[in-house]
């Protein structure tokens, strides 16, 4: 299945169970009124494998019974005449077994796509968020903020003297220094807050809900703690932050993007290890 459509079936969870229910009903009635020439077993997979997808393993196994059961009933009422009153019962095991294989399948197929996903959304050193799906996050607060007019603020960081850990310390301590990062901030923002590493040593910091009276607040405790960890690691790294807060509905990503940026290289070419907040 394409992945949209996949994506879409999971958020439909709601709305699963009434539909499936809805399109066995339907493919029960249709069997029985076609009768035994014509099969029907792979419309009966349809609702098997929505449910599976849309809700879990476990009510896709229930609804394989029940597929196995309305498919049973339907054979006995065509009144077709098997050699022997056990081939009814048997055929029925089987395509219960059939559709088992098919959500168990199905299960494993959506644990994949999921592990896929999340594999293509987080940088595999930190934990954090890759650019990409930063992006999208950051299209939805605005997107959000254009709908219900509720501020957000984009925080923009590069660290000072990275280079130099680099070099003279190995990138073993490099990356230790980009995780410290990663989990100093984690534990110091809401877990609505996104933290994404944009690539480097430059990562940025998505606070929903922040409007521009309560971010000096949110950023400044960050600092502290990005700056304590530091210490505690004994890197000579501090760090050059660029805050942006957005209010406007007519916004868009690459301007709040273009103004957090440029807030953060006028820290870094003027003495760095500093914060400098704007509004748009």
């Amino acid at each position: 299945m394409p992945s949209r459509m996949l994506d879409y079936l999971e958020k439909t969870e709601k709305h699963a169970l009434w539909l499936c229910f809805f399109l066995l009903c339907i493919v029960g009635m249709a069997d029985n009124l076609t009768g035994y020439e014509l099969s029907f077993s792979l419309f009966y997979l349809l609702p098997v494998s929505i449910v599976t997808w849309a809700k879990s393993r476990a009510w896709g196994i229930a609804f394989s019974l029940l597929s196995a059961f309305v498919w049973y009933l339907v054979d006995r009422k065509t009144g077709y005449a098997y050699s022997s009153g056990v081939i009814i019962y048997w055929n029925a095991a089987i395509r219960f077994c059939f559709f088992i294989i098919v959500t168990l399948l199905l299960s494993a197929l959506k644990q994949s796509h999921r592990e896929q996903m999340l594999l293509s959304r987080i940088d595999g050193l930190t934990g954090a968020v890759n650019s990409r799906y930063f992006r999208e996050l950051l299209q939805l607060e605005i997107d959000r903020l254009s709908r219900n007019g509720k501020a957000f603020s984009l925080l923009y960081i590069d660290l000072d003297n990275f280079k130099w850990v680099n070099d003279h310390q190995g990138h073993s301590a490099g990356d230790g220094v980009l995780c410290a990062v990663v989990n100093a901030a984690g534990n110091n923002l809401r877990k609505i807050d996104v933290v994404a590493r944009l690539g480097g040593d430059e990562f940025a910091i998505l606070l929903p809900e922040t409007s521009v009276d309560e971010v000096d607040t949110v950023v400044n405790k960050l600092r502290a703690a990005l700056l304590a960890a530091m210490q505690a690691g004994q890197w000579p790294v501090t760090f050059s932050m660029g805050v942006v807060s957005c209010s406007r509905k007519e916004a868009t990503i690459d301007e709040v993007i273009r103004v957090a940026d440029r807030q953060m290289y006028e820290v870094k070419h003027n003495g760095k290890n500093n914060v400098l907040f704007t509004q748009v």
